[in-house]
């Protein structure tokens, strides 16, 4: 009789691939990622199907490109209706459990196909597990997560403790459901961690860690940016947010400490692992649904093409299977038929637009969108080069190499032409390319910062804190 297997796929948000120090990034403390790296097979060039949250893991939980999901920015509308492969695992007999972020909007917090579940969204509501737990204990504290709106990507210090510090509570909810499993049982486990999204809120003494100068942000001449200047949009721009180089070091630096403490729990977790004699015979998955420019092209933030927002860790230690590097394009519409595939678990290949990392076939390219109709934004890479569309303009931008300093696009370079025609193919088959999307230009506008985005739970209470003769502005 086989061995029972077992599955832990943990998630961050909003982490870049440059972000553990066994990838490339000696600043860096990460010993248990840097750990978990030299036992995996690395896939170097993973890119996310959409450089923003919603899209992201919906793809990812689907297997298919936002073009046939039909969801492409951080909104409830798709076209996808089926359950996913965190429910195929559950009914193919692995006991499952998700702790924390999913953002999955069109049911926050639903069941999502896993047995178990105990939640922690960004912006909670009265369901949420988290919250309820946390600000009962401190009902003097209202921002959980940081202060957002205009202190979105302002530096701040946690206003918990480090014991109710989210983070710490996926780490905590995590190895509680660990203890719980037994060697000869399966179980599949999404440890999914909100941080390092912004507000960037470590927690006292963790933004310590980090007090010189990190990697200097990318920046390319601004002629040379300028002939892809559309791709970014004014946003999250370093120039209408008045953030100098210091602030965007700054910020970097808080941003390392969030990383630097999700790599603790995961210690903590694979800990457990090792503790319940459960770690030989488990699949480690450890991705992100997409980076952050961080300063990078002038800009902050996500929702663009370029590698510092698209380009994700993908690090897999898979029983049995030795250490290796691989160079070959891939993308998180992977995960699901990878996972299915090492679980024994029937799925239809048709089903999915990801393959098996480990079948016969390899991607030549994989494919990356933000939003649909004339706003959409569309890219095709091979991993070593990128062609990306702006459907409100029309143009093209080719970067021969990557990370992206020089646009370079030819539409009589045979090489840039068969892209072309690849991505040209993906955007025809879009579900919802003739439905107008989200723009840069109808988000708030609000100045200095990316507009009034509080979480609204505890207004109510932050307003009776304050007395007569004073007004709280919350919008």
């Amino acid at each position: 009789m086989a061995s029972p297997k077992h599955i832990l796929l943990i998630l961050t948000d909003q982490m870049r691939y440059d972000t553990i120090s066994a990838l490339g990034n000696p600043c860096m403390q990460t010993p248990n990622l840097d750990a978990l790296y030299r036992e995996s097979v690395v896939f170097t060039h993973c890119t996310t199907p959409s450089p923003v949250c919603v899209p992201a893991r919906l793809s990812l939980m689907a297997g298919q490109y936002p073009a046939r999901t039909g969801c492409n920015n951080n909104n409830k509308e798709k076209v996808w209706q089926e359950e996913g492969f965190y429910a195929m695992l559950t009914k193919g007999g692995y006991p499952s459990c998700c702790v924390g972020k999913m953002h999955h909007l069109w049911d926050s917090y639903g069941t999502l196909g896993f047995d178990e579940r105990h939640t922690q969204e960004e912006i909670p509501t009265s369901e949420d597990e988290y919250a309820n737990t946390v600000h009962a204990k401190h009902p003097g504290v209202f921002d959980l997560f940081g202060m957002r709106s205009e202190m979105y990507y302002v530096p701040q210090i946690s206003q918990l403790p480090i014991e109710d510090h989210p983070t710490t509570w996926i780490g905590d909810k995590s190895v509680a459901f660990l203890k719980q499993q037994e060697k000869e049982k399966p179980f599949f486990l999404v440890s999914s961690f909100i941080a390092p999204h912004p507000p960037f809120c470590p927690p006292s003494p963790w933004q310590k860690l980090y007090r010189t100068d990190p990697p200097a942000p990318i920046l390319p001449t601004e002629q040379e940016q300028s002939k892809y200047e559309e791709l970014f949009g004014d946003r999250s721009s370093c120039k209408r947010l008045e953030m100098s180089m210091t602030d965007v070091l700054r910020m970097k630096n808080f941003y390392y400490a969030c990383v630097s403490y999700v790599d603790y729990q995961i210690g903590r977790i694979i800990a457990t692992l090792k503790e319940r004699d459960l770690y030989d015979s488990t699949l480690i998955v450890f991705s992100s649904d997409h980076g952050d420019l961080m300063g990078d092209y002038r800009h902050t933030g996500k929702r663009v093409m370029v590698e510092s927002a698209s380009h994700v860790p993908l690090l897999m230690r898979i029983p049995g299977k030795k250490p290796q590097r691989r160079a070959d394009p891939c993308s998180l519409v992977d995960l699901a038929p990878t996972l299915l595939s090492w679980a024994d678990v029937p799925y239809d290949p048709e089903a999915f637009d990801g393959i098996d990392l480990f079948g016969t076939r390899q991607h030549a390219c994989v494919f990356s969108q933000y939003g649909c109709g004339n706003n959409g934004v569309y890219m095709v890479t091979d991993g070593k080069s990128k062609l990306v569309k702006s459907q409100k303009s029309g143009n093209y931008h080719y970067f021969a190499t990557l990370p992206e300093k020089e646009d370079s696009y030819d539409a009589n370079d045979a090489a840039q032409s068969a892209m072309r025609h690849m991505l040209e193919r993906y955007i025809h088959r879009d579900v919802s390319k003739t439905r107008e999307s989200i723009t840069y230009e109808s988000a708030p506008q609000m100045p200095h910062y990316p507009g009034r985005m509080d979480q609204p739970l505890y207004h109510e209470q932050e307003r009776a804190c304050i007395p007569p003769g004073y007004t709280i502005d919350l919008g």
